[in-house]
């Protein structure tokens, strides 16, 4: 077994990028599959929304901080979550101050991959949520994935950034890592009510054809207040809107990395 390694980008902060990092693991755990949740985000969202305090440094223990510092393995971060077949590796602040540190040491743009690498024959899935930025943190990720999936909300400005966010990818694929891979395009947030949702829904398709999927994440109350409860949204609330649009995304997921 080796994982299908997936990041989960957007240069654009507030695109429900950490929501679906998530819930798609959720899903994915729910699935039976072993998946593994790497919290490369120094904003930490993805650890404090699966219910561990991000700021509780003496139970944290070992983080991703840790990790691409080189002063420990991944699989010592590596911790179980409340849910059968899903791991997280935590990420707090303190990931900003060690990507300042990393700059100047060697191989600085493959240490997540290499860290992953370690581990990878112990699950299906490795999803990575990076953070909503063009930086060295972001490099690691697309250099350590087979895959790169992009959420983009059906609001304004939806793609804007978008060309630079695929540009870096050509770039990555060009120098160092020709197997990456656009998965796709999850048009998240999205309101049936409005016609600029679905106006927007029309122009990302327009620009991905069929890299969009057909699965819309939609705007969904359960979805805000799953995070607060350190909670996924499916086990939040299984019958909202949001875990069952998650749940029917997820197994379109699956079905394009087959």
């Amino acid at each position: 077994m080796s994982a299908k390694v997936i990041c989960v980008t957007n240069q654009k902060g507030g695109v429900g990028k950490t929501t679906t990092a998530v819930n798609t693991c959720y899903f994915l755990s729910k699935d039976k599959k072993n998946t593994l949740l790497v919290d490369f985000d120094p904003q930490g969202n993805a650890t404090s929304g699966l219910g561990v305090d991000k700021n509780d440094i003496k139970t944290l223990g070992l983080t991703m901080t840790e990790v691409i510092l080189g002063t420990a393995k991944i699989e010592d971060a590596i911790r179980k979550t409340k849910y059968k077949h899903f791991d997280l590796a935590p990420a707090t602040p303190e990931l900003a101050n060690a990507e300042v540190e990393v700059t100047s040491m060697d191989k600085k743009f493959v240490r997540l991959r290499d860290a992953i690498n370690t581990v990878r024959d112990r699950y299906d899935f490795i999803v990575i949520d990076l953070p909503p930025s063009l930086s060295l943190l972001t490099v690691n990720g697309m250099i350590a994935s087979d895959y790169l999936l992009l959420p983009v909300q059906t609001e304004f400005y939806a793609l804007e950034g978008v060309a630079q966010l695929l540009e870096s990818m050509k770039l990555v694929m060009k120098q160092a890592n020709p197997n990456l891979r656009l998965l796709g395009v999850v048009a998240t947030m999205y309101d049936r009510r409005t016609s600029l949702s679905a106006q927007v829904f029309k122009e990302i398709k327009k620009y991905f054809k069929d890299l969009t999927f057909n699965t819309t994440i939609p705007r969904n109350i359960r979805l805000a207040e799953a995070p607060s409860h350190g909670v996924p949204v499916g086990a939040y609330d299984k019958f909202s809107k949001g875990a069952k649009a998650y749940k029917e995304f997820t197994k379109e997921l699956e079905e394009r990395v087959k």
